[in-house]
């Protein structure tokens, strides 16, 4: 049974799982779906009452109904890479591609249908809270007045986008932003604004959740940091990530939130306030974790790796493991 990865062709994140792959033999074809038609080729046949389909790559044929799992990582959109690509083309290369996909009996992480809902940032807030996970006073609006009165209630506030990534080529990421004290928000009418109250924090946490498994990491706010510092991802700092256990409260929100969300991976970040809450801000359903791997040496690409050729995590003699980690009852 095969493991099939989908993802672009510089990826270090997935190189790190298909290495523990390797390691233990499971066959591993990773195809990026940009390639579809090309490199990458498919077909599949309804006769009969049964399904029979194959996808090929660099000389390799893989049968779908062989598939043990599909890790959807960073693919990119099918069609793209094509001698003359279309909005036509993407959208046949895509139906026949994730289709085919669909029918087979393999595992996901994440089922495409799973990870187009849960980018949507407003529902994983509402995710979020009705999974008890606290969340920060958030506001998004097109209403100058709105974000005036939002504002006089929560006179400390962050910008963030509602979509993540500005969808330029290549993306530009936008950072979350603290908003200055004088702002007249007349610029919200002109496009959704997410603003949030500023959670102060003393740690920004990476909690990675791989199946039943969780792995959490703690950055702690630099000594002296400016408060205008707010994403961890821009900030200067030189404390390095560590490894964090998690309370048993947000280890039990979390799965909730992943059960509800049918995901089987999620990183999610939290920024933890000077009375140790750990306040949710967002769950990335492809989150990078080559990062927090590096400077904790938490085994989450090997986590990934079990999970996808179906291997899943030996029950523990306690709920707390070295290194950080929580495993939970599914």
């Amino acid at each position: 049974m095969t493991v099939l990865v989908l993802t672009s062709e510089e990826d270090v994140t997935a190189d790190l799982v298909v290495a523990r792959l390797n390691g233990t033999g499971i066959p591993v074809v990773r195809i990026d779906p940009a390639d579809l038609p090309g490199e990458v080729a498919l077909s599949g046949e309804y006769v009969n009452g049964a399904f029979r389909g194959h996808l090929s790559a660099g000389g390799r044929v893989v049968t779908l109904e062989g598939l043990r799992s599909v890790w959807v990582r960073r693919p990119g959109v099918p069609g793209a890479r094509a001698a003359a690509p279309s909005g036509w083309l993407t959208e046949e290369a895509s139906q026949a591609f994730y289709g085919m996909l669909r029918g087979t009996g393999a595992r996901w992480m994440n089922h495409p249908d799973a990870a187009a809902r849960a980018r949507h940032k407003p529902w994983q807030l509402h995710l979020a809270q009705r999974s008890r996970l606290p969340v920060p006073a958030t506001l998004i609006t097109t209403f100058p007045q709105a974000a005036r009165d939002f504002a006089r209630r929560f006179p400390d506030l962050v910008v963030k986008p509602v979509s993540g990534s500005h969808p330029q080529e290549p993306p530009r990421v936008v950072p979350t932003s603290r908003v200055a004290p004088d702002v007249d928000f007349t610029a919200v009418a002109f496009g959704p604004t997410l603003l949030q109250r500023r959670v102060v924090k003393r740690a920004d946490i990476r909690l990675t959740a791989v199946g039943d498994r969780i792995l959490a990491a703690r950055k702690a706010v630099a000594p002296g940091a400016h408060p205008d510092d707010i994403d961890v991802r821009f900030a200067p700092s030189d404390e390095p990530w560590r490894p964090a256990d998690v309370p048993t409260p947000v280890a039990e929100a979390v799965h909730r939130y992943l059960r509800e969300a049918g995901l089987a991976y999620g990183a999610f970040d939290f920024a933890e306030d000077l009375d140790s809450v750990w306040w949710f801000l967002e769950c990335n359903q492809s989150g990078q974790f080559g990062f927090v791997e590096m400077d904790t040496g938490q085994p989450i690409a090997q986590c990934v790796a079990d999970w996808l050729a179906g291997e899943g995590p030996r029950a523990p003699t306690h709920p707390h493991d070295p290194q950080g980690s929580m495993r939970m009852a599914p």
